[in-house]
């Protein structure tokens, strides 16, 4: 195989075996190096994938045969681990969200552009054939006037999960609970397809796990910037783990994706002339066949990886062609300034108001 693009990996923890193996199917594409601060995951993985293993993740960003890094730490660490490799020479792609502060996430986009390397933020279900699907149809007017949007991430974490690691469920790693860690790609979708957010009130709160800064119930009120409204609503307390659920509508259609695939599709002809209380003949456009689940809903491991690799490639065509990722910087911005507010809005009890 002719490697175009060398890779390395900094955490070696659950979404970094979704990374190794997506960099190993795609051709022109090798892993050469990892690196975490616990030696015993490092060697782990090294051994597994053939590359090799640093427990100083600086001293692996000296080396010259690496092009892109992968960063899959705890969030509140993304922006500086970040910053050195761009600053290091290295192209960028880091797990969502893209760091825990606004501030911090700004001057990642920053100092990746004063470098001159790409950056990109992990945003995976963006390429899945449902919210392609979708999107192409609201960009073409398909759906009229958006309306409404709701999305519900109804899943379940155990307070063994909260344990397992002293930076998860912590305002200065995790950076926030059930909305920051677990319902950050459905927030994204949401204004994805409907647009920018103009204002928010919401609530959090803790209410079912122990040892925990942060919150496993999360309900929101949204108004987009085009007069539209809508819900946000996410937990890690819905046992045993349920759906992760995106519906849109507007003057003329409607989707609902759930679990990654995309189950509702209507569009109504401008001309239609339907029943007094519903679209008698609508026709359901969605595919009936439906791929195996693989949405994380009870399992953060269980979450198929190939959105991940279409992603992994634009970074590599980015990089070839010498324009933005698709989810550069400045998109992984928003699903993060939007939790914030969500954040900021339960804390004060006031409407937040974006941009």
């Amino acid at each position: 195989m002719n490697c175009e693009f060398r890779f390395a990996i900094i955490g070696c923890g659950v979404i970094s075996q979704t990374h190794q193996e997506q960099i190993a199917a795609i051709d022109g594409a090798s892993l050469v190096a990892v690196s975490d601060i616990n030696e015993e995951k490092a060697r782990r993985m090294a051994e597994k994938t053939g590359a090799d293993w640093y427990v100083d993740y600086r001293e692996m960003l000296k080396r010259e045969d690496i092009d892109i890094v992968n960063i899959l730490t705890p969030s509140g660490m993304h922006a500086e681990m970040a910053i050195e490799a761009a600053r290091a020479g290295k192209h960028v792609i880091v797990e969502k969200p893209m760091d825990i502060t606004l501030e911090k996430a700004k001057m990642m986009i920053q100092e990746c552009r004063q470098a001159g390397v790409k950056l990109a933020v992990i945003s995976q279900h963006r390429f899945d054939p449902s919210t392609a699907r979708v999107k192409a149809d609201v960009e073409a007017g398909k759906f009229g006037d958006m309306v409404l949007g709701q999305a519900a991430v109804n899943w379940y974490r155990t307070q063994g999960y909260y344990d397992s690691g002293d930076w998860r469920g912590t305002w200065s790693l995790d950076g926030g609970g059930a909305l920051m860690n677990q319902s950050i790609h459905t927030i994204d979708l949401l204004q994805y397809l409907m647009g920018p957010v103009d204002s928010i009130q919401a609530y959090t709160a803790t209410l079912a796990h122990e040892r925990i800064e942060v919150e496993d119930v999360a309900v929101a009120s949204i108004r987009f910037k085009n007069g539209a409204l809508g819900t946000i609503t996410g937990t890690t307390s819905a046992y045993p783990g349920l759906s992760a659920r995106l519906e849109v509508f507007g003057t003329h259609g409607t989707a609902v994706i759930n679990n990654d695939q995309l189950t509702h599709h209507y569009l109504r002809a401008a001309d239609e002339q339907g029943a007094m209380y519903g679209g008698g003949g609508a026709v359901n456009l969605a595919a009936q066949e439906s791929a195996a689940d693989g949405s994380g809903a009870a399992d953060p491991a269980a979450i198929n990886g190939y959105a991940h690799r279409l992603q992994i490639l634009d970074m590599m065509a980015a990089i070839r062609e010498d324009r933005e990722p698709l989810v550069n910087g400045e998109e992984g911005l928003k699903p993060l300034e939007i939790i914030l507010a969500i954040y900021k809005s339960a804390q004060t009890r006031e409407t937040i108001t974006i941009g």
